[in-house]
């Protein structure tokens, strides 16, 4: 079996990871104390699932015949990961692969990077290597994190640097949380957000963009949830995350992998950065209403109000899409489905992509975490697509740095860490790099013979 290794880091990270734990538990029959299923009934009831070898994708057996999570949180601040442990799944994690440190980054990059974030970063390694030993085919490290905050943005960048020296040629796909448009939860987040996507374009192979702002809309229009709270948008993002890696788990008349994705996604190696959606995405109360043939499904996963993040893909252009579908769901329906999406003005792909879409089936049927306040439906679609409109999210982040950064507002907090003042100019320099880049891609006359004799690297 192909394993994955899922590494989560800070406070967003741990919380996202803790709720797809429980996703992931649920849909391999693995009980909350990490035992699986006897005679033939979960712990609450419900009927064992009969695929038994499919848990070895995030799990491993220990001798005692519990299921161990494949995975390692970290944060240098002990109250978020305290909380897993003492919480209804803390018997599954083992404890030994939970790290902490003693004093937090305080939303700073460079004290997660240089000072307090450097000081752990070999017990990280450590414990990241013992995880890779007790996998027979590593499929890659699916990495969840903040880019705003300190942990998140300063010790992942760390981790990831050291991952490429490491396991150089292994798939690393981040799910990482931006800091929204009117919503902030840090004055600093520019800052962390500039130097964190400085890394990410050399040290991530894919990373699907998720934004705090986009998912509340999601939670309060389509689940009715008035005031959702982090655990709502998390167990949101984690069934996109179920969706990506369910063909590696379940039998399916399309099956994809981890590395597929990036061959498909990624058109230049720096323009990596995704947009992901979700459909249905519907209340218990108005599932009964609801049809859900795969036309309906698909058009829904490409509704601006349906993104995971707050940008228009009408204003920009498709260079490569992925739909996952999980469920009942016939290659014929799904090939129709594409069919029509494809006659639909709105959405529009580059002229070098003539094919566009990849697609996959999957037969498992997407589950939904009890209370979540999401409805178990027949088939569900998750789609994550590379699209010129992502440059927005980083013009976004540069004009609001550039804002601060005019007046060196703030900076002393990050050179009084060890850090260098040039760095934050050289990450602006590169995302200034990136949305040219992105400019580029979209100019339809693009060719060999462009301005600069060249392609995006």
């Amino acid at each position: 079996m192909r394993e994955i290794v899922s590494l989560h880091f800070g406070q967003a990270g741990c919380q996202t990871g803790s709720a797809s734990w429980e996703l992931f538990c649920l849909e391999h029959d693995v009980n909350p104390d990490g035992t699986m299923a006897t005679d033939g009934k979960m712990a609450d009831g419900r009927p064992a699932g009969a695929d038994n070898d499919s848990f070895t994708t995030f799990f491993q057996e220990s001798s005692s015949g519990k299921c161990v999570p494949r995975c390692v949180m970290v944060d240098l601040e002990p109250s978020v990961i305290d909380g897993i442990r003492n919480g209804e799944y803390k018997s599954l994690f083992n404890p030994d692969m939970m790290v902490t440190g003693k004093e937090d980054a305080a939303n700073n990059f460079a004290r997660g990077h240089y000072t307090v974030g450097k000081d752990i970063s070999d017990t990280v390694m450590e414990k990241i290597r013992r995880t890779v030993e007790q996998c027979n085919v590593l499929q890659g490290f699916i990495i969840y994190h903040a880019v705003g905050g300190g942990t998140g943005s300063g010790l992942t960048a760390l981790i990831s640097e050291l991952i490429s020296v490491g396991y150089g040629r292994t798939n690393r796909f981040h799910f990482s949380t931006w800091p929204s448009p009117r919503i902030a939860t840090a004055v600093v987040e520019p800052y962390n957000a500039i130097m964190t996507t400085h890394a990410l374009l050399n040290h991530s192979d894919v990373s699907a963009v998720l934004d705090n702002e986009a998912i509340y809309d999601i939670c309060r229009k389509n689940l009715d949830v008035e005031r959702p709270g982090y655990t709502n948008l998390n167990r949101l993002v984690c069934q996109v995350i179920s969706s990506l890696t369910a063909s590696l788990r379940f039998s399916g008349a399309l099956n994809m992998d981890i590395k597929e994705f990036q061959t498909n996604l990624v058109p230049y190696p720096r323009i990596h950065f995704m947009l992901s959606s979700y459909a249905p995405i519907i209340s218990d109360r108005k599932a009964t209403h609801e049809t859900m043939a795969v036309n309906g499904i698909t058009t829904a996963a490409f509704e601006p109000s349906n993104l995971m993040a707050k940008c228009d893909p009408r204003k920009g252009k498709y260079m490569a899409c992925c739909l996952m579908y999980r469920g009942d769901v016939a290659p014929n329906d799904m090939t129709q489905a594409i069919s029509l999406m494809r006659t639909k003005s709105q959405i529009r792909f580059v002229d070098w992509s003539p094919t566009g879409f990849k697609t996959g089936i999957n037969s498992q049927a997407p589950k939904a975490v009890p209370g979540s306040g999401i409805a178990e439906v027949p088939r569900a679609v998750a789609m994550i697509s590379n699209t010129t409109a992502l440059s927005s999210v980083f013009e976004r982040i540069t004009a609001k740095f550039d804002e601060m950064y005019s007046k060196r507002a703030f900076v002393h907090w990050f050179v009084g860490e060890g850090m260098e003042e040039s760095e934050l100019s050289e990450a602006r320099e590169d995302l200034a790099c990136l949305e040219r880049d992105y400019h580029d891609v979209q100019q339809d006359h693009m060719s060999a013979d462009s301005v600069d004799g060249s392609f995006p690297q």
